[in-house]
């Protein structure tokens, strides 16, 4: 049993005569029939009933081509599949980010790829580096955007850029008087951070040892399970200092005489931002044109390329 000899049934059932039959099948009248005869005695059953003047169904046979309708189009469906493949900018692209870079990416990056793939469908979805990382094992995700080090068993990563941390605080406090700020001087005790989980949270506390030394007075407030826009909120109602990453600092803008931001003391500390993926992944042009569109987005770009 061959496709062939299936699309012979079906066009002979469309066409109840063998001439037109083979004339749509692009082949002679008595190749068709041989064909279908071929698939009749494998089966062994009669599919058509044969008079001089027409061609009919048997009920045997109006059950066979119906089911070989169905395998026909499964067969297209399998071509225009392999077909998609072989164009790897057009299935949907899953992609994850963590918390503290989706939002300030995503907004650049959808129109961005979107441009570059016009017919590469984008899902994304952000949440912790432990969850995303799950989620590409298993296939849930083609590729996740996190802060390196990021280590997995055939997963494969690429740096696309560094990105320093910056002091935010209230208009109104001390420190504004500074040009810098230096991370030593990040022991207060109003400091907010995120809560547990995040992993910017524990590059802040790798990048200013002082919050680390357990006495009194290097006690820090910890915004839990929140986000980097709740704790600017904070900082902007005069609640405390806090450390975030260039992207999100820039993000929105208050009015003047809100908020201050300051770099930190040279050498400042950062964080790499990485793409990572399955090595098995079959799309790499998928992948090298999402990297390529993260590197041409503003967030990724230093601070005097944005104001070029």
């Amino acid at each position: 049993m061959t496709l062939t000899e299936l699309r012979y049934i079906v066009t002979l059932a469309q066409e109840q005569h063998f001439g037109h039959a083979a004339e749509r099948c692009h082949v002679s009248q008595p190749t068709l029939s041989v064909g279908v005869k071929k698939l009749e005695d494998e089966l062994g059953v009669l599919i058509f009933e044969r008079s001089k003047s027409a061609v009919r169904l048997t009920p045997v046979g109006e059950s066979i081509v119906a089911q070989a309708q169905k395998v026909l189009e499964q067969a297209q469906g399998i071509r225009e599949l392999a077909q998609a493949g072989k164009n790897q900018l057009t299935a949907p692209l899953k992609v994850g980010a963590i918390y503290t870079v989706g939002p300030y990416l995503f907004p650049h990056l959808i129109p961005q790829l979107h441009r570059v793939a016009p017919q590469m469908p984008l899902y994304i979805e952000e949440n912790f580096t432990h969850v995303l990382r799950e989620k590409l094992r298993n296939g849930e995700l083609d590729a996740v955007i996190i802060a390196l080090p990021f280590n997995e068993a055939d997963v494969l990563t690429l740096p696309l850029y560094d990105e320093p941390f910056c002091a935010l605080m209230p208009a109104d406090h001390p420190w504004t008087a500074k040009k810098t700020i230096d991370t030593a001087m990040l022991n207060d005790k109003s400091l907010l951070l995120l809560g547990e989980g995040h992993c910017f949270r524990d590059q802040v506390l790798e990048a200013c040892p002082t919050l680390n030394k357990g006495g009194e007075g290097a006690r820090h407030t910890t915004v839990e399970s929140s986000s980097l826009e709740t704790i600017r909120h904070m900082v902007a109602s005069g609640l405390g200092v806090s450390i975030l990453p260039l992207s999100a600092v820039h993000s929105h803008h208050y009015a003047p005489g809100v908020i201050e931001v300051r770099p930190l003391t040279a050498p400042a500390p950062f964080r790499t931002v990485a793409i990572a993926w399955r090595a098995s992944f079959p799309r790499p042009k998928a992948i090298e044109i999402l990297a390529d569109s993260i590197r041409l987005c503003s967030v990724a770009k230093a601070p005097a390329e944005q104001t070029a």
